[in-house]
């Protein structure tokens, strides 16, 4: 169904600055047009609903104002901290329906064209561009704003006004630092090719925040986030904002802005969201098992056919990956000393790992919550498919680590052709298995380029250097104002 707003402006013809489907929550929609237009009450984040925080200084909770992801993969970027003590990544679950704010469009792109108007507009009755870059600033004055309607958070990136209610801590784990960022691959072990390892890690970091982000493209989009659609308020609606019909006639759908709105328009819509937020909403209780069920995930690793000269390479480049799936649940101090990964009977230092990966998604069900006979199936359904994929994913790991091909415990002597060849056997022996239990099977992702990669102005750790076969738009050139679609591999080398 596609939304008919802006009509008869212009005699018996109809004239629509947009048509487009309602696609609230979901990545690309909102990632190809994206200065927002529609502002939306969420009834709740459910109980349940695992929430993750990194770049953390110890384990305290935080008292200030901030920001939490719904993907580990994303927040794990800024658990960053000394090579020699790790950092600090917090999991929490919410506990009590959170009544939330949501801004389509990407309302967490913080450049001047439009995607923050809406906020600005709401918490100030302005645009103002020069705090276009200061989150502080908003995320304080947003809360500020909320408090009198009860909201506790705000969309597109979470932002939470109080980690001291509805939610609580699951685990705060002290993490392998990601090692990407801001300084130089000094602190980093260096192979052959002096320091591309540093440079490969961020590419294929950069490449696992796309990836996340790629599970909700398309409908259903974010299924942890329940929207009250009686509430929606939207600046294409013209009854509520005629000052805004003549500023998009004749323009296409990426140039539309609030810009210019009437002062007399802002007042009704910020009193139409007072009237949404303040009513009693309409909700629902209990686990979203709809969700619970999509969390689960599976890493896929090619078949690959390869010579010498190659294979260290590529075994390089599958331990990079079985590092990425296990690094929210790699606990510091179960690491064995860079100098000294030695293999024996058990390889017992590598079972807190698994057992992390193995429950953190089940384990605040099942304590504390009340479940019918048919959630605890589902639940053990889930326990057991989440153990065996952990159980797989951290035994390739190990033996890569036993072997000598992870970048960040090398050998003084790479390990023998002929090793890393029976490596490579047993880990498509151990893939293969597991996808024949599993019967999923996926082997591309497509995206949009999205900001901050490769836009104007990008600041570490998203300046990294892309060659001529640049995923992202070319920051000197105009793609990224109207992204186009890009089907890449899931695994180096990315590009197709």
């Amino acid at each position: 169904m596609l939304t008919k707003l802006w009509k008869g402006l212009t005699g018996p013809s109809d004239i629509w600055c947009s048509k487009r489907p309602i696609s609230l929550l979901q990545h690309w929609p909102n990632t190809r047009y994206r200065i927002g237009h529609t502002i939306v009450p969420g009834t709740k984040v459910p109980v349940g609903t695992l929430l993750y925080h990194g770049a953390l200084t110890g384990p305290h909770l935080l008292t200030a104002l901030e920001w939490v992801s719904v993907e580990p993969d994303h927040s794990i970027v800024f658990c960053q901290g000394p090579i020699e003590t790790g950092c600090w990544h917090l999991t929490l679950k919410v506990t009590r329906p959170m009544k939330v704010l949501y801004f389509d469009g990407t309302s967490g792109a913080k450049i001047p064209e439009g995607t923050m108007d809406t906020q600005d507009l709401v918490v100030w009755s302005k645009m103002n561009p020069e705090w276009v870059g200061n989150e502080g600033k908003h995320i304080m004055d947003l809360c500020k704003w909320g408090q009198k309607s009860g909201v506790n958070g705000f969309l597109s990136e979470v932002m939470i006004c109080d980690f001291t209610s509805h939610m609580e801590v699951v685990s705060f784990l002290n993490l392998e630092s990601t090692r990407i960022g801001y300084s130089s691959p000094a602190d980093l072990p260096e192979d052959l090719n002096n320091g591309l390892i540093y440079s490969r890690t961020s590419v294929h970091h950069v490449f696992e925040i796309m990836h996340s982000a790629s599970w909700h493209e398309m409908y259903p989009g974010e299924t942890r986030i329940m929207l009250d659609f009686s509430g929606l308020v939207s600046f294409y609606d013209t009854t509520l904002v005629p000052s805004l019909v003549p500023r998009c006639v004749g323009l296409d759908r990426w140039d539309h802005r609030v810009e210019g709105i009437s002062s007399e328009d802002i007042e009704r819509v910020q009193d139409r969201l007072a009237q949404a937020l303040i009513r009693p909403p309409v909700t629902t209780s209990g686990i979203d098992w709809k969700t619970v069920l999509r969390v689960v995930m599976m890493q896929y690793l090619v078949n690959m056919t390869l010579d010498d000269r190659s294979i260290f390479r590529h075994a390089q480049q599958v331990q990079r990956r079985l590092r990425t799936v296990l690094l929210p649940y790699t606990v510091f101090a179960a690491l064995p000393p860079n100098t000294s990964v030695t293999a024996n009977a058990t390889n017992s230092w590598a079972a807190p790992i698994f057992q992390e990966c193995a429950i953190l998604h089940t384990t605040s069900i099942a304590h504390g919550t009340t479940l019918m006979p048919s959630e605890r199936l589902l639940l053990e359904a889930v326990r057991e498919t989440t153990r065996e994929i952990c159980r797989v994913i951290t035994k390739m790991w190990v033996s890569g680590m036993m072997t000598g091909v992870d970048p960040l415990y090398p050998r003084e002597q790479h390990p023998k052709a002929d090793h890393i060849h029976t490596l490579m056997g047993e880990w498509k022996e151990d893939v293969t298995q597991l996808m024949s239990w599993l019967d999923w099977s996926v082997w591309e992702m497509c995206y949009l380029p999205t900001w901050p990669f490769g836009f104007p102005g990008a600041e570490p750790p998203f300046q990294v250097q892309w060659d001529s076969a640049s995923l992202w738009p070319d920051p000197n050139k105009g793609e990224w104002k109207r992204p186009q679609p890009k089907c890449i591999r899931r695994l180096e080398p990315y590009g197709l």
